[in-house]
């Protein structure tokens, strides 16, 4: 049976290869993202927006619940990385990643769980990152916005779950895309040391993570979150 999606991030990147594979599996996908869209199909449907903008996400959910009377799974995957020593991290710089990584998922999950909620049922997974888990150094200020998301995905789950709503998180390691472009290869390389598996992540990994939480068969579990790569708290 096909299923609604919503998908933050989708015009590149691991967002796209997400929303690409679901609606290869049949289901419908409302995606986003501050530029035009990237994927053509029929069961797809682009938004342009800020994932901040609160106005805009409201206006996005509620379109999407008119065009499918329900929505089954966020997916949470808009983000952007930063690496920067805390002494020099400017305070816009700050405030930009902050309203993207968790703030974008904030309204998302409370305008969608608002929708999910009269359903009693839906799936939420948050992305946070294993530089919360390795206490990265340079990434002070990503690492909070993703362990803000960990709080935020444990409480939540909380609250939601007399609804039938189910919320989780992953945490991968770095993956080659766009997102870690500009970070030095050296920082990379120690931290793909601390992991247990010495090596990049993959889509394929990140889908598999999100394919157990969104299962029927998964419906007892929720504010769990999976970090990849053998990197443990």
């Amino acid at each position: 049976m096909s299923k609604i999606f919503i998908i933050t991030g989708t015009r590149k990147g691991i967002g796209k290869q997400l929303a690409e594979h679901y609606l290869s599996l049949g289901h419908f996908v409302a995606g986003c993202s501050r530029g035009k869209q990237s994927i053509e199909h029929s069961k797809y449907t682009h938004f342009i927006l800020d994932v901040a903008d609160e106005k805009m996400v409201m206006s996005m959910v509620r379109t999407v619940k008119k065009q499918y009377g329900h929505i089954d799974v966020l997916l949470n995957n808009a983000g952007i990385a930063a690496m920067n020593h805390m002494l020099t991290t400017p305070y816009q710089s700050a405030q930009k990643v902050f309203d993207t990584n968790f703030f974008g998922t904030f309204l998302f999950s409370r305008e969608v769980s608002k929708v999910m909620m009269k359903q009693k049922s839906g799936r939420i997974v948050n992305y946070t990152t294993v530089a919360v888990a390795l206490n990265l150094a340079g990434e002070a200020v990503y690492a909070a916005s993703k362990a803000a998301i960990e709080s935020f995905t444990r409480v939540s789950a909380k609250e939601l779950g007399e609804f039938g709503i189910r919320v989780n998180a992953i945490g991968p390691t770095p993956v080659p895309t766009d997102l870690i472009r500009n970070i030095p290869k050296e920082k990379l390389e120690d931290l793909l040391d601390q992991q247990a598996i010495h090596r990049f992540g993959e889509f394929e990994d990140i889908l598999n993570v999100i394919d157990f939480f969104i299962d029927k068969r998964s419906e007892f579990i929720t504010g769990q979150v999976i970090y990849l790569g053998g990197v443990m708290l």
